[in-house]
């Protein structure tokens, strides 16, 4: 009998290439995780990882077994939700997600899960998109809100099954009194091409919204002098007020009141993001995951945060 929790650990250093990587993704230490796949090995009468210089790669026959690894998951997790169907959400519930979709879409998503359904014990947590997904590959999360990046599965990946939430463009935050500032109103048209030469704030780096700036700008035919770097939207918000650059901020980010104005930007190609909820494949029938997404859906965007598309589809 295979343990599916070692079957993760296998699954994890195919996906992060070393054992060290997958440890650290799945919080464990790097000989507790070799000891878990030696285990699987011996389990399965195989040899599963061999010396490669100074560390080591997966045999054929772990090679061989990750094909059907998979399948195997999925038809689990259909298992499971098929032995509780029909029951009422309970339990534990994990969801992660980017900060702005944190305090958005799964926050109120949370506070009615915890009206609609008092047996269900709802855990929240922030994540960056690549660590959502190494979340839910271990299994410490069910359901992760996030940003498609160049770092994140594609949306045909075997292992997950992904939904597209919501649309948010992003604005030009500039200082008030900036020349772009006035646009919104008496100059309506501004593109991202405007700000072409003024220094630029983006957040640090590995974040997933320095990638969307720096991608935004260069199909915007430059690339971005970067002046600061931050961690935080209020930090970005509070250079920018001090007049020491600009920047692009998602429209669901909330900022401090500051000296600062958003710039509805025009144009093709117009900044936005996609937000998708990602799930385990075959999990999607878990009553307390499909509570989640029903909730997800159902949040009130504000009206007062124009453009906002619920489910539309991400960006090739």
């Amino acid at each position: 009998m295979i343990d599916l929790r070692r079957l993760h650990v296998l699954r994890a250093v195919a996906h992060h290439g070393t054992v060290t990587a997958a440890a650290r993704a799945m919080h464990v230490t790097a000989s507790a995780a070799s000891h878990q796949i030696r285990q699987l090995g011996r389990d399965l009468d195989v040899t599963l990882l061999e010396p490669q210089g100074r560390g080591v790669r997966l045999t054929a026959a772990a090679r061989e077994l990750l094909l059907h690894a998979e399948e195997m998951e999925e038809r689990w997790e259909r298992a499971y939700a098929a032995l509780h169907s029909g029951a009422e959400p309970s339990g534990a519930l994990r969801l992660c997600g980017i900060s702005t979709a944190v305090a958005a879409l799964i926050a109120p998503a949370a506070r009615a899960l915890r009206d609609r359904c008092p047996a269900l014990d709802v855990h929240v947590r922030e994540a960056e998109p690549a660590e959502g997904f190494d979340l839910l590959l271990s299994g410490a999360t069910d359901l992760a809100l996030i940003e498609p990046t160049p770092d994140t599965p594609r949306l045909d990946d075997p292992r997950f099954a992904q939904e597209a939430l919501l649309t948010d463009p992003f604005d030009l935050l500039v200082p008030n009194g900036h020349p772009l500032a006035g646009r919104t109103q008496a100059v309506p048209g501004t593109t991202l091409g405007d700000a072409a030469h003024e220094p630029w704030i983006v957040e640090m780096e590995h974040s997933s919204s320095r990638y969307y700036t720096l991608a935004a700008c260069t199909s915007a035919g430059f690339s971005p002098y970067l002046a600061h770097e931050a961690r935080h939207w209020s930090v970005v918000a509070a250079l920018v007020a001090e007049g020491l650059g600009i920047a692009l901020v998602p429209r669901l980010a909330q900022l401090p009141p500051l000296a600062v104005t958003r710039v509805e930007l025009r144009g093709r190609p117009a900044p936005a993001r996609t937000l998708l909820g990602a799930i385990r494949r075959g999990s999607t029938d878990r009553p307390g995951i499909a509570a989640a997404l029903a909730a997800l859906r159902a949040v009130d965007v504000p009206a007062s945060i124009p453009g906002l598309a619920p489910g539309a589809e991400p960006a090739p």
